[in-house]
């Protein structure tokens, strides 16, 4: 039967240049501390000797080690204990006497003070001396081997479950964005039918606004981050409607730093935060209002401002909260997904009744150059 090797990427120390050296760098140590300890006992051997000796011990420990690793490692990780004990037990006693027999064949005079011995019984009384130490080690290695096992599967466990996470983030943001384009599309359809029964010109305009409105968004598809000139644009275009649809009677404001035009944004961020203003606030009014947008830049933080004229909040208020639309739900939600606490969403109502809706989210650049700018900005 063919064994199974695993498609796991495999810790760095167990390639066999690394493991099989750091084996012998370990039986190095304990080279150097025997030879220490026999000087201070008075016993005079040679370093060059021992670090032979242990050296050698520990390249095929360390070789069978990671053979079996090679060879099993995979069968080992998902073996049930009774499996470790009546295969382990049996490997490790062999495996301990096969590399006690390899070493004395390359030390012929050892061990030193006990004379001429023949190969058995120096093979017996090594294998007295040192195989339950070898055991000791190989058991070592099957236990490190099935560390190694589950900290993999905790690894894999902890990336899939970050990568269920981030899906259902992405399977969110694709519904929320699904969801604004006919909430979109509905209200400025609205618009237009108000529009045919007094300016059929303006409703004609109007139309061929939203078809180019459209027209960004079906190219941007599912893109969820784009760069701030790429919404400034489709800002502008809604802006004009509203023009056409207000017949002039609302000042608009727009600027942006001009380093801003690359930084990335949630798209259709602003739509519906300046189409809630025109709903709530400046369609409530008799006489020319404004509206402002204004991006700035604090250090690491992008924060936009929406300003317009009305009401205020307390007139769109239920129960003693305000009533928020699908569109401001909508993207306090988005913000939420993208960043989580990193973002603020706040609306306040400020003098005269001024409302202003401020977002901050971490700045981030995109790293395609924005080469035509729209007109908004100094």
């Amino acid at each position: 039967m063919s064994l199974q090797r695993s498609t796991r990427p495999q810790p760095v120390f167990m390639h066999p240049a690394i493991f099989i050296c750091g084996s012998v760098l370990l039986g190095v140590l304990f080279a150097l501390q025997e030879w220490m300890g026999m000087r201070l006992w008075s016993y005079h051997v040679g370093l060059v000797l021992e670090l032979e000796a242990w050296g050698l011990q520990y390249l095929l420990l360390g070789t069978i080690c990671w053979t079996v690793w090679w060879r099993f490692g995979e069968r080992i990780q998902q073996a049930n204990l009774k499996w470790i004990i009546t295969r382990g037990l049996p490997f490790s006693i062999v495996a301990g006497v096969l590399e006690e027999m390899v070493w004395i064949l390359c030390f012929p005079n050892l061990p030193l003070r006990h004379g001429h011995m023949t190969y058995w019984p120096r093979l017996a009384f090594h294998l007295n001396a040192e195989l339950i130490d070898n055991m000791v080690i190989l058991w070592c290695a099957i236990g490190l081997f099935r560390g190694v096992g589950y900290y993999q599967q905790a690894r894999e466990k902890e990336a899939s479950a970050a990568q269920l996470k981030t899906q259902l983030a992405q399977a969110q943001l694709r519904a929320l964005r699904m969801q604004l384009n006919p909430h979109f599309l509905f209200n400025t359809m609205n618009s237009i039918s108000s529009l045919m029964q007094t300016d059929i010109a303006a409703a004609d305009l109007m139309l061929e606004q939203l078809s180019s409105l459209l027209r960004i968004a079906l190219e941007r598809g599912e893109v969820q981050l784009i760069p701030l000139s790429d919404e400034m644009e489709f800002v502008e275009m809604y802006l004009a409607m509203q023009d056409v649809r207000f017949m002039g009677r609302v000042r608009q404001e727009i600027f942006v730093e001009p380093e801003l035009h690359d930084a990335l944004v949630p798209a259709m961020l602003l739509q519906p935060l300046i189409e809630n203003a025109y709903a709530h606030g400046l369609s409530k009014l008799e006489k020319p209002g404004q509206i402002a947008v204004t991006v700035r830049r604090q250090n690491t933080t992008l924060t936009i401002g929406v300003t317009n004229s009305g009401r205020g909040l307390h007139p769109a208020t239920t129960n003693g909260g305000r009533r928020q639309g699908l569109g401001i739900a909508n993207v306090k939600d988005r913000l939420r997904l993208h960043y989580g606490n990193d973002q603020t969403f706040a609306i306040e109502e400020m003098e005269q009744g001024e409302v202003h809706v401020k977002l901050t989210l971490p700045l981030q650049f995109s790293e395609r150059p924005t080469a035509i700018l729209t007109g908004y900005g100094a």
